[in-house]
Order: structure tokens, then C-alpha cells, then sequence
């Protein structure tokens, strides 16, 4: 019996996805762990692997096929001597087909012009009963299957029947085919084609432009975004931070892991800096949970990571808890395999809290939207070099704007406030985020 290959669930929340690309053909043989497909989901494109042994007798959905349910049949296996239940069953359903056809109509009838006759079905191969592998040893030693008596139920052809079979037949009858006369209607229509393409289309003010398809994953930010800001009461809060005792350690703590191949980069810090400042305000690390508040002992980051078509956020662990070097050496393996699409469904889900940084653009301030259920969300922009108050006297120093976006229905402006000044005095004073 054949082995029905279906749409995997490949994150918890996963419906549907697209099939984007068959890595295999109908005929390969495949074993387990060979990949199979690439499928899309709403957070990544994801490889989808061989369990079983055998060969693909039948693909059920073409590559490029939206929308297509979990657990939905999308090709069949079969071992490579067996014959093929569902071809064979296709056979059959397909063979009342051909005794469905009435008798000749009485000569009475004013019938019109007769249909053509159907080419002959034994020479295009498409209804011979044949196993998949004794098709592809047809085809490669140029055995016209028409030719070849099958052995197996049915009169289907099987391995056996094809390898003592003398090649030639199939490209002898290959003209045949070929000479028949092509029908006049698509000559004619044709012929009545335009000369010249059609233009590109043109908006409403003129501008010509392409249409692109959405992805999933930017069907999912657009649906997800839409509904944080329509369902999700944000405020805001701003506050400056000096970097310069922050950048004097992360020199010096690089000096010291050179050695390890471990490199930390500002962004590191502030992932630190806002782990530690939510255990220092729980009431900050929560998520709203319609008569339920959800309060979180540790605190789980969500960065924003940009890929070709979208972003996704790879999440670290236990900030609070971690070293530096080992935030380091997540971060860069996370985001690596991020940009790649290779991140497991586990290490993009959950979070308690997100960070968006887009400071290496030179984006001085600006306003994140949650990303729901979390609670809160943490822009930050560049550290630039600012006039600023040190020590009561103005001075100038690397300054970083960062600004707390929060869900008023979880967190008050007085519990964000608190949050955002812990975060600055752990910037400001970096040693007690490593102390």
C-alpha cells in the first residue's frame, strides 16, 4: 500500500502553508531524512524531510500551491518493486472512463462534424499500468512501453517485464506521433495575435508598477501588526541613555574574550540591560490574557531580525541569568540561522518582551509595535555623539535614545516608567549587569 506524504504541522500554530518547492520528481527513490520539499509558513520557510523509504509514485500538490491545509495528502510513496495502490486504483477509476463511452449515434442523427480520434493512449505512456521503477528503466534503456507485456495484477508492468525488453520501439514510434497534423483554430488565433506586447500597467497617478505576491510570512506581519495596533492600547516612553561607560566595558570585556572567539557587540549589552531591568520590575515582564494576567519569573528576549521578505524574532532565554559571551554566541548563531531560514519553530515562539534596535541605520528614534501577547517592546536607535549634562556640567558624549512601547492593559505608565529608568541606569552603570 502506498504511503500517503502530508502538509506538516511544522509550528504549533501552523494551519496551512505553501508548498514552495519539490526537491524531488515523480520515479526518485528516497530514504529516510532525504529532503523532500520546502515549505512555507508564516514565520520561515522550513525543509520537510523523508521518514520513510521507497519511491515517489505520485506528487499530489504542484510547487508553488498556496493555502494548502495541514494534513492535507501532497504525494505518495511506494517501495520500489510494489505496485502502486494509488496508480493502480487511479487506473481503475480511470477505466469505467473508457467503457462509459456510448454507441455510435443512429445515422439519423444530424450529427455535427465528427470529433477527432484520440492519440493513440499505449504510445504517450499516460494509462500503461507500470510501476514507477519499471518506468524509469524503460525510459533509460528507450523501451517503448506499449511494446512490453506486463506480468504483474491486472497485466501491469513491473521490473522484470521491462529488463529483458529490446530498446528502439519507443523512438521508432516517436515520429508518428510527431506527424500529426496540428489543429488550424491555434494557427489562426495566432496569426491574429498583436504585434506588439501590451505595456506594463500603470497605477492611478500613471506610475507603472509590478504586482508581488505577498508571502506568507508578510501576510502574517501584516495580519498580526494590523491587529496589535487596532486591538492593543500602546503608549510610549522615551528617555536618553549615555553609552560611554557602556562602550569602555564592552572594549575592555572583548579584550579579554578575544581569546575564546567570543565578540560582544553593543546590541548584546542592551539585551542584557533589558533582561536584568525586567527581573528588577516583574510587573513590567507580564502579558494580558483577556481576565488573566500572566506574570514571568524570567525573562525570555524576542530580537527583531531582518530576512529578505520580512522579519522574525529568535528568542534568548533567561537573559537575567546568562553570561555576556553566551548572549554573544546565541545571538549570532539565532540571527545566522534566522537570515538562512533554518530556525526551528521553538526558537522564534514565546518570549516575554522584545527588542528592535536600528541604530546601524542611523535611526536616532522611533516607535515599535508589540508583538502580541507580549506586553512590551524596546526601540532603540543610535548612539551618536550628543551634547549632555555630565556631572552638572554639559559635555559631550555617545548618546542613545530608546524608547518603551507598553500595553496599557497590562502595564501601567508608572510600572513602564520604572522599567525604562532601570534600563537606563544599567546602561549608564554597565558593571552591575555583569556583578
Amino acid at each position: 500500500m502506498p504511503i500517503e506524504l502530508k502538509m506538516p504541522a511544522l509550528s504549533p500554530t501552523m494551519e496551512e502553508g505553501t508548498l514552495a518547492k519539490w526537491m524531488v520528481k515523480e520515479g526518485d527513490v528516497v530514504k529516510s531524512g532525504d529532503l523532500l520539499a520546502e515549505i512555507e509558513t508564516d514565520k520561515a520557510t522550513m525543509e520537510f524531510e523523508a521518514v520513510d523509504e521507497g519511491v515517489i509514485s505520485k506528487i499530489m500538490i504542484a510547487e508553488g500551491t498556496d493555502g494548502v491545509k495541514v494534513g492535507t495528502v501532497i504525494a505518495l510513496i511506494t517501495g520500489e518493486d510494489e505496485d502502486a495502490a494509488a496508480p493502480a486504483s487511479a487506473a481503475k477509476a480511470e477505466a469505467p472512463v473508457a467503457k462509459a463511452e456510448p454507441p455510435a449515434p443512429a445515422a439519423k442523427e444530424a450529427a455535427p462534424a465528427p470529433k477527432p480520434a484520440p492519440a493513440p493512449v499505449a504510445q504517450t505512456g499516460d494509462r500503461v499500468k507500470v510501476s514507477p521503477l519499471a518506468r524509469r528503466i524503460a525510459d533509460a534503456k528507450g523501451v517503448a512501453l506499449s511494446d512490453v507485456a506486463g506480468s504483474g495484477p491486472g497485466g501491469r508492468i513491473v521490473k522484470a517485464d521491462v529488463e529483458g525488453a529490446k530498446p528502439g520501439a519507443a523512438k521508432a514510434q516517436a515520429p508518428a506521433v510527431a506527424a500529426s497534423p496540428a489543429p488550424s483554430a491555434p494557427v489562426a488565433s495566432a496569426a491574429s495575435a498583436p504585434a506588439t506586447a501590451p505595456s506594463a500597467p500603470v497605477g492611478p497617478n500613471d506610475a507603472p508598477y509590478e504586482t508581488i505576491k505577498l508571502s506568507n510570512m508578510r501576510k502574517t506581519i501584516a495580519k498580526r501588526l494590523t491587529e496589535s495596533k487596532q486591538t492593543v492600547p500602546h503608549f510610549y516612553l522615551t528617555l536618553d541613555c549615555n553609552l560611554e561607560k557602556l562602550l569602555k566595558l564592552r572594549g575592555e570585556l572583548n579584550a579579554g574574550l578575544e581569546s575564546r572567539g567570543v565578540k560582544l557587540s553593543v546590541n548584546d549589552l542592551l539585551i542584557k540591560a533589558l533582561g536584568v531591568a525586567l527581573e528588577q520590575v516583574p510587573d513590567a515582564n507580564v502579558s494580558f490574557a483577556g481576565n488573566n494576567l500572566l506574570k514571568f519569573s524570567r525573562a525570555d528576549i524576542s530580537m527583531a531580525v531582518a530576512i529578505p521578505g520580512g522579519l522574525i524574532t529568535p528568542v534568548i532565554t533567561d537573559v537575567g541569568s546568562k553570561a555576556l559571551s553566551k548572549i554573544a554566541t546565541e545571538a549570532k548563531d539565532l540571527a545566522g540561522r534566522a537570515r538562512d531560514g533554518k530556525l526551528q519553530p521553538h526558537e522564534f515562539q514565546g518570549g516575554t518582551a522584545s527588542i528592535s534596535n536600528l541604530g546601524m541605520f542611523g535611526i536616532k528614534q522611533f516607535d515599535a509595535v508589540i508583538n502580541p501577547p507580549q506586553g512590551m517592546i524596546l526601540a532603540v536607535g543610535a548612539g551618536d555623539k550628543r551634547p549632555y549634562v555630565v556631572d552638572g556640567a554639559l559635555a559631550i558624549a555617545t548618546v542613545m535614545t530608546a524608547t518603551g512601547s507598553f500595553d496599557h492593559r497590562a502595564i501601567d505608565g508608572a510600572v513602564g516608567a520604572q522599567l525604562m529608568q532601570a534600563f537606563q541606569a544599567l546602561i549608564e552603570n554597565p558593571l552591575a549587569m555583569v556583578a
